[in-house]
């Protein structure tokens, strides 16, 4: 049995949109199945962690992201609005979205969906609190739009409470964060450490 790299996220990460391509490929090429665990990063885990959201941060902080943010985007060759129209966003609803195309569709549907999440909010300017948005993004996908009511499901809620609980027992504290065997790799910038993990086996 291969490996298992559980994904936790936020869909509204620029981290996680920097690494979402470079983390698919690499999982792909070891051979390794990805769990897709979108948590509730900003509401649950940063109480219990050490985050303090985006707005509430030193201005020395949050203008040093916005440094980093261009350097990564100039460096990955990525389209990026370095403070895109919409955000902050909610990601509640995406995440829950994401969670019923998992459930229903598939791992591999789940982490189509979260990319088209990501792209939405730092490379087209979309807002991806409105539903009608989520569908559309559905449609690009080719999932069934009863996914957007599926996501309403006590179901899908309750998983994403558990995933959120199982974020915080496995240590997590940030987006993206890749565990594997009880290992936590910390943002995309740790991805070749993640590389290396796989390497072993």
């Amino acid at each position: 049995m291969g490996l298992s790299i559980d994904y936790y996220l936020a869909p509204q990460s620029p981290w996680t949109y920097f690494g979402q391509p470079r983390f698919a490929a690499m999982a792909h090429a070891a051979g390794a199945r990805i769990n897709v665990l979108p948590m509730d990063l900003s509401g649950k885990v940063f109480p219990v962690s050490g985050g303090v959201p985006l707005a509430q941060r030193a201005p020395q902080r949050q203008a040093y992201r916005l440094v980093e943010l261009k350097r990564f985007a100039d460096h990955l060759k990525m389209p990026f609005n370095v403070q895109p129209t919409f955000f902050p966003v909610a990601g509640d609803a995406a995440a829950r979205l994401v969670i019923a195309v998992g459930l229903s569709d598939g791992e591999g549907a789940a982490m189509a969906l979260t990319w088209a999440v990501l792209r939405a909010v730092w490379a087209q300017q979309r807002n991806i609190a409105d539903a009608t948005e989520l569908a559309a993004l559905l449609a690009e996908c080719g999932l069934p739009a009863s996914r957007l009511d599926d996501a309403q499901s006590p179901a899908v809620q309750a998983r994403y409470e558990a995933n959120t609980q199982r974020a915080i027992d496995a240590g997590v504290f940030g987006s993206p964060s890749y565990v594997v065997d009880g290992e936590i790799f910390w943002g995309q910038d740790r991805l070749d450490f993640l590389q290396r993990r796989l390497a072993r086996g």
